[in-house]
């Protein structure tokens, strides 16, 4: 089982902040650090000092880090054009060397589009498939020949579809809990899928339905990485998983039903649970962005049980 940690920027964490926390990431072994691409807090709180830009943000880690990889769950495809983003996405994985994923989905937070002047189109479905096509399609694109698409929401024609990743293919991450489109859409260009904050039941039944439209569609399901994101507060004893939960105005009981919460003991049985059914990789949501012992006793404690 691979860790990596996830985080939600848009709470309220400047670069710096998140810098320290992807240092740490990379220092304590996890395997890779993502951020959330949102442009405005959800819930109580301030947000301050303000948003930051995925992509950017994701740039500047690429030179400050050397081993971990780098990603978003999930971009938004209603917040850049596709051949903006295709651009966007190699350009960080060359200044990486390697190491970039594209989690991507078609956007749902219409409040942060009225807040920043950005479209929010009912046929959202519709325009991330074209986005997915046109992505992957220019990524691989022999080096000398030219892409073209012509669909009902973008068109491209003599494209040089350059830059080139580094990768030979950059891993493309899909998630929800969709019962038929997005397993449809996840079997078609998904490297991995990704569930969101889901119970192992919610989780196994659409683990279920992505390998059976994989298998469909005329690839192995095994091809898939499976995967969780699930909020984590660990603590050595009862009193300190109970400051951390306070620090994110959670409840610890909350916590144990919907994510990972405990001792390390605890969490790291829950997280067994989840491999039983197929989950491969696990994106610890950290919300307190300060607490690097947090990620300290995460790796030591529970990490280094799943190794």
């Amino acid at each position: 089982m691979e860790l990596r940690i996830f985080t939600e920027p848009q709470q309220g964490a400047t670069y710096d902040t998140l810098l320290s926390v992807a240092k740490a990431t990379e220092d304590l072994g996890f395997d890779a650090f993502f951020r959330s691409d949102h442009y405005l807090r959800m819930g109580d709180g301030d947000g301050l000092p303000g948003p930051t830009d995925a992509w950017l943000t994701l740039a500047g880690l690429a030179r400050e880090t050397s081993r971990i990889r780098l990603g978003t769950l999930m971009t938004a495809a209603t917040f850049r054009l596709p051949g903006v983003l295709a651009i966007q996405v190699a350009q960080v994985d060359q200044m990486s060397g390697g190491r970039v994923e594209l989690g991507i989905g078609a956007g749902w937070f219409e409040e942060e589009h009225r807040a920043y002047g950005i479209p929010f189109p009912k046929d959202k479905f519709a325009r991330l498939e074209e986005q997915l096509e046109i992505v992957t399609g220019l990524w691989g694109t022999p080096a000398g020949e030219t892409y073209d698409f012509h669909g009902t929401h973008y068109d491209l024609t003599g494209s040089p579809a350059l830059p080139k990743p580094v990768q030979p293919k950059i891993p493309v991450l899909i998630g929800g809990l969709g019962a038929s489109r997005t397993p449809r859409i996840a079997a078609r260009y998904a490297d991995e899928f990704n569930i969101p904050f889901a119970s192992i039941e919610d989780s196994e039944r659409q683990f279920g339905r992505v390998r059976a439209a994989a298998e469909e569609a005329g690839r192995k399901a095994d091809d898939l990485v499976y995967s969780n994101a699930l909020i984590v507060c660990v603590g050595r004893d009862d009193q300190e998983v109970a400051r951390r939960a306070a620090a994110i105005g959670r409840e610890v009981d909350e916590l144990k039903e919907n994510g990972l919460a405990g001792s390390p003991a605890e969490v790291v049985d829950r997280i067994g649970r989840y491999a039983e059914i197929g989950a491969r990789r696990i994106y610890l949501q950290i919300l307190d962005l300060d607490d690097l012992d947090h990620l300290e006793l995460i790796s030591g404690q529970v990490q280094s049980q799943l190794a």
